[in-house]
């Protein structure tokens, strides 16, 4: 018997047991509006072990890793039969991303994988890479997932293999297990990435959130996040596409801004949330950032906070891709709570708690970006004052 097999074996199945049991405490920071956690929700050491390792000693005598998780990011979220559900982005040491599902009693800790990645069937020109899903319920009774498919650009040059296209992929499930694959979204853009359906009918159409764009990396003329509309789901096309949301110079969104999840429905308007990019010396900062859409007019921003909403702090700065943080999914429940799912520089997966009203009277009620410095002061100042001001009138 191959005693360092099953002595190893032993010691990993008591970690991997511990970090499932983990209960995620609060943090002590709270800025009014949302609530963070301690500990990651998912990483790349929650792959099941039966993903990692061939479990037969006499086949791998010194329990060697077979199959390397790098890292797990960009969940997509639903609740779905009570459970708390995230499909994140899972990439192995290869590079590929593939998705997997992953649930939780209680949308914070004790997330566990199922035991099989997302089989997602291809298109007859197969994805290279597949990552980013956003999933929404339909009013059509649907599950639809959209993700980023990303293939080799044919028109790179000879010795070229990082040039890419990215296109919107479309798939749809009523169980989460069996996914049908539909036509890649068509637009009249060159690139499509962060694409997420609207959870109702426009006008009798499907309507999307787009991100227009040039070339696999830069925005180029791509305004910002688009809106547009489709009569088919099954071979959807948007002719037009809107800019909702434009990208402005000097800004947390002025290289590139996309639409996260799809948004939530509210008695004032629709909640939106999305990534900002700006550059810096350092590289891309990638932030999270709010705003309202009008509820019978989608295309018409009708509230928007200047600057971030959320952006990496602490360890969450360090990872494959440093100083980002990114979401695609969050879950609103029937008690108005919203469980914020977000991953941190390309590497694992958080959560922070907030509500419909937090979320709303943080879009409503906090100051817009007036674009120049004289402007942020002149808010501040304001602010100030009316503190200043509740000192004389308060009553001890």
């Amino acid at each position: 018997m191959n005693q360092h097999f099953f002595n190893r074996l032993e010691i990993l199945e008591k970690q991997h047991q511990q970090l499932q049991q983990r209960v995620n405490e609060p943090t002590d920071q709270n800025n009014g509006v949302y609530q963070r956690y301690i500990n990651p929700v998912l990483t790349a050491a929650h792959a099941p072990l039966f993903w990692r390792y061939d479990l037969n000693h006499k086949t791998n005598p010194f329990l060697i890793e077979r199959f390397g998780i790098n890292a797990v990011l960009n969940a997509g979220a639903i609740k779905w039969n009570g459970k708390y559900i995230l499909m994140p982005r899972v990439e192995g040491l290869d590079r590929k991303s593939f998705f997997a599902i992953a649930e939780s009693p209680n949308g914070i800790d004790h997330f566990t994988f199922w035991d099989y990645p997302v089989v997602m069937p291809e298109t007859e020109n197969p994805d290279s890479n597949i990552y980013d899903i956003r999933l929404v319920q339909h009013e059509d009774g649907w599950v639809y997932g959209l993700f980023c498919t990303e293939r080799k650009d044919p028109a790179a040059a000879p010795g070229d293999q990082s040039s890419a296209i990215a296109q919107c992929g479309i798939a749809r499930t009523k169980d989460l297990i069996k996914w049908e694959r539909l036509a890649d979204l068509k637009t009249n853009s060159a690139q499509q990435r962060n694409v997420a359906l609207h959870p109702e009918f426009v006008n009798g159409q499907y309507a999307f959130y787009t991100r227009p764009q040039d070339s696999f990396i830069e925005a180029g003329k791509g305004g910002g996040i688009g809106f547009g509309l489709s009569a088919s789901i099954e071979n959807a096309e948007v002719n037009e596409e809107i800019i909702i949301d434009k990208r402005v110079y000097h800004t947390i969104y002025e290289l590139k801004n996309g639409q996260g999840p799809a948004p939530i429905k509210t008695k004032y308007g629709w909640l939106h949330l999305a990534h900002g990019v700006r550059n810096t010396a350092a590289g891309l900062r990638y932030t999270l950032y709010m705003f309202m859409t009008h509820l019978n007019n989608l295309t018409k921003v009708i509230y928007k906070p200047g600057g971030y909403f959320l952006a990496p702090e602490g360890e969450e700065r360090i990872g494959d891709v440093s100083n980002v943080t990114f979401c695609n999914g969050w879950i609103a429940d029937d008690d108005g709570t919203v469980y914020i799912y977000y991953a941190s520089s390309d590497t694992r997966m958080h959560v922070v708690v907030s509500s419909i009203d937090q979320l709303l009277d943080y879009t409503m009620n906090n100051p817009e970006d007036g674009f120049r410095s004289a402007a942020s002061v002149e808010t501040l100042t304001q602010l100030i004052k009316k503190n200043k001001a509740m000192e004389h009138t308060a009553v001890k």
